[in-house]
């Protein structure tokens, strides 16, 4: 500290600042530890000079989305400090360097960390006025909660000067977060101090309007807590909920913290947060019940806003018989009342809980909160700034489970007995309001007084859900219905957010990364900018997570909203506000799935990853489509891909539906990709008509050179060989590589592949060798080879190259091939019809080298996976005819059962063969030879 403390500082100390000043100064410098760091400090004065000393500080940014994108955002979160710190200089006497402790400190901390910007993100000190008459104890107040920010900021340098490495600092960053926390526990605590302290003040400026307050409080002496005769009161406005069900773990976590029987040495505090008609209410309503004996005294105290808060305040003082309480009306009332009742609580022995309902104006509760350190306190709020200011902890009420949700409504409609019937469809119902409390009450009333069975219910839902949302429960004390619950809510949000809102009403509920959020939006119009910055989206997500209409969980990050919710935003927009964003989600959820649609460009496992975030989107909007008669843009091949061949059909039956113009290049990609899944599912001759039709098309508009010709000539001849037109396959094949040669185009290596397996099916091994080896990917080709590039197009090639060598004979080279191709395809798809297929190959190959008891193995597990592919029937017949084959000449399995199973297969997939002779050749048929 001698480096610190220089005749210069003691001689500036003494005389200019004040004894608590000056103490506070001392203590700082005590904390600091640094003399360099204090020199660099002091020459910044002012928020002002803060931001341009700022500005020549490089700011490393690692990503395109992290780091202090600007400066000039923080301004208005620092800006609090700026007029805090011009109070305390003006009551203390202090001139410019007494606020330099403040921005230095900022300046530094920001220039090493700009994690720690997250520090100034949640203001919790109140903006005073120069004029407010200041008391002596106002002002310890005032300087205890200021020393303990700035010497938070001297322990933070400290912290950063000694992790001076980034990989270091955010390891033991964790540990630091402890004291920022302990931190903002100490501040709060002062805090309620100096709110006490203010109240006295605003009412000595305004002596005259609260001179009876003033005289009153001069006068009141609270006698001694011993000699207090306890009494018993509760003001709860509502009667017990016989119809409440569930909630019993949220119960049991308050219960546990604000058990009476646990000494403690603070306020017992805790918040119910969430959004509005969970339930927040009835949960406090039946805590209070249950432990109406535990309490002498329960008050409630409806927190909407300070009128409300300060008529509770004044019923209260009356009901409990405070000193000095009388029948006077007006506003000096309330201020009386509220000061009478929170002293009251500060001195009694009585055992008191304290609730807060429906408190989202922060301002209003603080005048409110009991200054003590004794008694319990419960809050409800739908605000998440108001949960996290005073309370010691909240709890995140969500919406009921299915079945709890289903127990709620069958307890509301007071059932006397519940059939199966009754259950489930009150599950259902539970499912489709997404277990929201509010809409379960309203959905039990309208049945109660309609006397309707569950059965009728979601039917008439489905067609009148918004006169029904409109109706309130009966009996219900809630002044919301389901139609109004969220108003308070949306009415609040800024523009940003609003559109967020928005947007999310057309995502899947259960769950949207940020990144299609910030990728997916390049492109949109200036309405939508903020999603591709993330600081822009963290500010908008943020500012609805604090008014509890979304949640936000990772990592990675995940925005859910309620389907309720989503509903009631999509009801509040205009027509072509629908469309609006339905258009720009569409537009995000296309950055999952590659175009196809102009450019052949192969498989795209590089992009599953993307698609697979986008996928429930693209359902989700699809239905959304159909119901509500919106159009449906998004991209189906990555279900293709993945073989997910009937969701895909139907997505793309779906998407072919909406097109109004029949000739352009996207409805070409849309027919050639519901060929292409016929072609999957062994039905060639469905899928050649529209891969003769997106021919058409794209050589009207592409001309009968463009080598994107060649993708499409690529899959007729695909049909062509599964119908057994080699011939024609052939032709197909050799333009196809004829348009891809002359443009030089890097998908040859695909049409060299399909015309090898063309070969091998004409019986010509050698020669489909040959043309395999001529795929530049390929070339000196080995296993790893094939395997390095983690694309299954390229597994398929060793499936390939394993039959060949089977048809030339080299029986363990084939078999080696197509094992690794197995493994790999089990690894990257998981139990799909083309791991069946490799693995019926294996089989078949173990069999031929005598080696019965894996090949029955591998061939039940095929069985086994196919029965549960809806796709997989082909693959299972073929597999129990090969078990039949095998049990025949040797003791595995009943040869007359696999026969039965695989011949009722074969007549319900291809009737025409039901008489065909039982063998290989005629269960072949039933899967596709280029599969692989």
């Amino acid at each position: 500290m001698s480096l610190f403390r220089t005749d210069r500082y003691q001689n500036q100390a003494r005389g200019r600042y004040s004894p608590l000043w000056h103490r506070a100064l001392e203590k700082y410098l005590d904390e600091l530890q640094g003399s360099e760091d204090y020199e660099s400090i002091i020459q910044v004065r002012s928020l002002e000079e803060l931001l341009n000393s700022l500005q020549s500080i490089p700011v490393a940014a690692p990503g395109k989305y992290s780091g202090l994108v600007s400066i000039n955002r923080l301004a208005q979160r620092l800006k609090f400090m700026d007029d805090f710190a011009a109070v305390l200089a003006v009551c203390f006497g202090a001139d410019a360097a007494l606020t330099a402790a403040v921005w230095g400190s900022i300046r530094v901390i920001l220039a090493q960390a700009s994690s720690a910007a997250e520090t100034f993100q949640d203001p919790r000190l109140q903006e005073y006025e120069k004029t407010l008459p200041l008391s002596q104890q106002l002002q310890q107040a005032l300087v205890d909660v200021y020393c303990e920010v700035i010497c938070f900021y001297a322990r933070t340098i400290h912290f950063l000067n000694s992790n001076p490495h980034l990989v270091l600092r955010n390891d033991a960053w964790r540990d630091f977060r402890n004291d920022f926390s302990h931190t903002i526990s100490r501040v709060k605590r002062m805090s309620s101090t100096i709110e006490s302290e203010a109240n006295i003040a605003r009412m000595q400026k305004e002596e005259g309007r609260y001179r009876e307050v003033l005289q009153l409080l001069s006068s009141m002496k609270v006698e001694k807590a011993e000699s207090i005769e306890k009494i018993r009161y509760n003001n709860i406005p509502f009667p017990a909920n016989t119809k409440f069900s569930g909630r019993d773990g949220i119960l049991k976590a308050v219960q546990k913290a604000l058990d009476t029987e646990t000494a403690s040495s603070s306020l017992k505090s805790v918040t119910l947060f969430g959004m509005g008609g969970v339930g927040k209410t009835q949960i406090a309503v039946q805590y209070a019940y249950q432990n109406i004996e535990r309490f002498d005294v329960v008050l409630w105290v409806a927190a909407d806003n300070a009128i409300t808060i300060g008529q509770s305040f004044r019923s209260i003082a009356e009901g409990i018989k405070l000193p000095g309480t009388d029948d006077q009306n007006g506003d000096t009332d309330a201020a009386a009342a509220i000061w009478k009742v929170k002293n009251w609580l500060t001195t009694t022995e009585t055992r008191y809980l304290v609730i807060f309902d429906h408190a989202d104006d922060l301002s209003a509760l603080k005048s409110a909160w009991p200054g003590t350190f004794s008694g319990s306190v419960l809050l409800t709020t739908r605000d998440l700034t108001v949960a996290t200011a005073l309370a010691s902890q909240y709890l995140q009420i969500d919406a009921f489970t299915e079945e709890d949700g289903s127990r709620m409504l069958l307890k509301a409609i007071e059932a006397d007995h519940t059939s199966p019937s009754d259950v489930q469809h009150a599950l259902a119902i539970s499912r489709a309001l997404g277990g929201f409390p509010l809409a379960l009450a309203q959905i039990g009333g309208f049945v109660t007084l309609r006397r309707m069975s569950l059965k009728e219910v979601l039917p008439i839902y489905e067609r009148y859900s918004a006169k029904i949302d409109a109706r309130k429960a009966p009996g219900s004390d809630y002044e919301h219905t389901l139609s109004t619950v969220w108003d308070v809510s949306f009415d609040r949000l800024t523009d940003n957010p609003t559109s967020l809102l928005n947007l999310l009403s057309f995502f899947n509920p259960d769950g949207t990364s940020e990144d299609i959020l910030l990728q997916g939006s390049s492109g949109l119009d200036d309405n939508f900018t903020f999603l591709s910055d993330e600081l822009d989206l963290g500010d908008a997500s943020e500012e609805l997570i604090r008014a509890a209409l979304i949640n936000r969980t990772g990592p990675p990050a995940v925005l859910t909203i309620h389907r309720l919710v989503q509903s009631a935003a999509r009801r509040r927009l205009t027509d072509q506000d629908r469309v609006t964003y339905f258009d720009a989600v569409v537009h995000m959820l296309c950055w999952g799935f590659p175009d196809h649609s102009s450019t052949d460009i192969g498989h795209q496992i590089a992009a599953w990853e993307r698609s697979e975030k986008c996928l429930p989107h693209v359902n989700h909007i699809a239905e959304l489509a159909v119901r509500h008669n919106f159009r449906a843009g998004a991209r189906q091949k990555y279900l293709y891909e993945r073989e997910m061949y009937f969701i895909a059909k139907k997505m793309v039956e779906q998407a072919i539906s909406t097109f109004e113009d029949t000739t352009t290049l996207a409805y070409a990609s849309a027919i050639d990709l519901g060929g292409l899944i016929d072609l999957d599912l062994t039905r060639a001759a469905d899928a050649l008509e529209p891969f003769k039709r997106a021919l058409e098309i794209r050589k009207a508009l592409l001309g009968p050179e463009d080598p994107f010709i060649a993708y499409s000539l690529n899959n007729i001849a695909l049909a062509y060989t599964e119908m057994g037109e080699l011939d024609l396959a052939y032709a197909a094949h050799e333009e196809a590589i004829r348009l891809r040669l002359k443009a030089n185009s890097d998908r040859i290596g695909n049409s060299y592949s399909n015309m090898s397996s063309l070969l091998l099916r004409m019986g010509r091994p050698d020669k489909a060798e040959e043309m395999l080896a001529r795929c530049p990917s390929l070339k000196d080709f080995t296993d790893e080879t094939f395997l390095a590039t983690n694309n299954p197009r390229f597994s398929g090639d060793m499936v390939l190259l394993s039959r060949i060598r089977l048809a030339q004979g080299r029986s363990e080279e084939a078999l080696r091939l197509a094992s690794k191709a197995l493994a790999f395809r089990r690894k990257l798809l998981g139990n799909r019809l083309k791991t069946c297929d490799s693995q019926y190959g294996v089989a078949c190959m173990l069999y031929k080298d005598g080696h019965v008891s894996p090949a029955v193995q591998l061939l039940e597990e095929i069985v086994r996976v196919a029965e549960t592919l809806p796709e997989g029937e082909g693959q299972q017949a073929r597999a129990l005819y090969k078990l039949a084959e095998i049990a025949d000449k040797s003791q595995y399995g009943d040869s007359a059962a696999y026969k039965d199973r695989a011949r009722g297969l074969l007549a319900k997939l291809k009737p025409e063969l039901k008489d065909a002779p039982f063998e290989e050749d005629t269960f072949s048929k039933l899967c596709l030879w280029t599969l692989w």
